[in-house]
């Protein structure tokens, strides 16, 4: 497992209460996680810590040195399988930097991410899944671990260490203030290779032929290579306008009820137009 700690200033006078909030608000689904670890840095030097039966002083301050906590902080730990662990880690630490006040509304810093990996592993079904979709393609020195490896998993608890885990996708991201406002990747143009990756995701030939036999053929016979970009401007304008939401920025947002009200849609189908379209419902 993987043990992450953060330090949030000036924190070390949170309440039982507030405690309590925070680690119930990282058990929510969208987080994932089991719980919290606090660590208070007391002004006057001393630790107060809800592990302090397993850890002693010294103990808690080796892991305030290693947080880079200073008197008056809390520190913050949590713990569990890396990925997910730092995906929350980030996700408590915009949490926490949106309630201390820390954001700053005026700058807008952008990025591109460009190492996705190609996988994640599937923990219940013991094999890989594709990170973005199965036609993102492996980036070009990364195609020969690919091809030449054996995608099955032989140990779950090494799963790390199959030659699939290092692969990356070549894949990217346009980032703005911590969201993703235009993703898109270089897709896969060679048909052993698509073979390749969807028997990683574990469909045998004849599935493959089966589902994708129509774009096995369109990749063999011309398809020369491609990519591209989608971009998210609604998105961009809500960043831009200070919105958490981008529902007043795109053109004909549906209502809570999920009706589109300029065009008054859904509409009720009549029995003549069932009729011609040869539907019948069998409502129960």
């Amino acid at each position: 497992e993987t043990v992450v700690a953060l330090a949030a200033p000036g924190c070390s006078d949170y309440t039982r209460k507030q405690t309590d909030e925070l680690t119930e608000w990282v058990k929510r689904p969208q987080i994932g996680m089991k719980g919290l670890v606090f660590i208070k840095c007391n002004t006057d030097g001393t630790f107060k810590s809800s592990v302090d039966k397993f850890y002693d002083a010294d103990k808690l301050k080796a892991i305030a040195t290693a947080a880079n906590a200073a008197a008056g902080d809390l520190i913050l730990l949590l713990a569990g399988a890396e990925e997910k662990t730092r995906k929350a880690t980030s996700d408590v630490r915009m949490y926490m930097a949106d309630k201390l006040g820390m954001r700053k509304t005026d700058e807008f810093k952008l990025l591109w991410v460009l190492d996705f990996p190609l996988f994640e592993y599937a923990e219940d079904d013991n094999r890989w899944v594709a990170r973005h979709h199965p036609f993102t393609s492996p980036k070009p020195d990364h195609i020969d671990i690919m091809i030449n490896n054996n995608p099955v998993i032989e140990a779950a608890a090494k799963y790390l260490e199959h030659p699939y885990a290092s692969i990356k996708a070549n894949a990217y991201d346009m980032v703005l203030n911590g969201n993703e406002i235009g993703g898109g990747s270089i897709r896969i143009f060679q048909r052993a290779l698509q073979e390749k990756m969807f028997a990683a995701l574990g469909m045998d030939a004849e599935e493959q032929q089966h589902k994708f036999g129509f774009l096995m053929g369109a990749i063999e016979y011309g398809a020369p290579p491609h990519g591209g970009l989608a971009f998210g401007f609604d998105r961009l304008c809500a960043i831009l306008g200070g919105s958490e939401s981008i529902r007043d920025f795109i053109a004909f947002p549906k209502n809570n009820s999920g009706r589109d009200v300029m065009l008054d849609a859904p509409s009720t189908i009549d029995a003549k137009q069932f009729e011609e379209l040869q539907i019948k419902l069998d409502l129960k």
